[in-house]
């Protein structure tokens, strides 16, 4: 795959993306239904590494970057993930004195519940794949996860690291 490719395609997820996980149904999209240069699995590895890193979650595309074509790949990823930064403040100013907010407001929260959808139908391959449902304990491992995460102020991070303990001591 060409960097100006994997730019593009990175900046198209970005642009239609209201926060950092909405981007992960084009990222899965792309590059593992429809090109193939990615799996996953490491599409996986990408979002466990940006949920347990500080910064953004959109973070998680400098990681697929990576996986798809090295630093430089890395690179372009975030470069990707900058643009629309540079691009939203003038994009702000323009809208903000033409657009009737409540127009504005009803057509952000319909963008937010689209994106909650595809996130949803995103994350069942990707919970296929990680092997949630191939036993016991890596099914009660990710309901227990869902279940503070959702129920608890429990930091992401600490549930992560604490599946992670569990899982190399179960494998010993």
């Amino acid at each position: 795959m060409s960097l100006l490719l994997l730019y593009l395609l990175m900046l198209k997820s970005t642009l239609l993306s209201m926060n950092g996980q909405s981007s992960l149904p084009i990222v899965r999209a792309e590059f593992v239904t429809k090109r193939h240069v990615l799996t996953d699995r490491q599409l996986n590895a990408a979002v466990t590494v940006a949920q347990s890193s500080p910064g953004p979650m959109g973070g998680y595309v400098v990681s697929v970057g990576y996986f798809i074509a090295g630093v430089a790949g890395a690179v372009v990823s975030w470069l990707a993930l900058i643009t629309p930064a540079f691009l939203v403040i003038p994009l702000m100013r323009y809208a903000g004195r033409r657009a009737d907010s409540s127009a504005v407001k009803r057509s952000l929260d319909a963008v937010v519940i689209a994106g909650s959808a595809l996130i949803l139908q995103t994350a069942w391959p990707m919970a296929m794949d990680s092997g949630v449902f191939h036993g016991v304990l890596p099914a009660a491992i990710a309901a227990a996860a869902f279940a503070l995460v959702l129920l608890t102020r429990v930091p992401t991070a600490l549930v992560i690291a604490a599946a992670a303990i569990i899982g190399w001591i179960a494998g010993r």
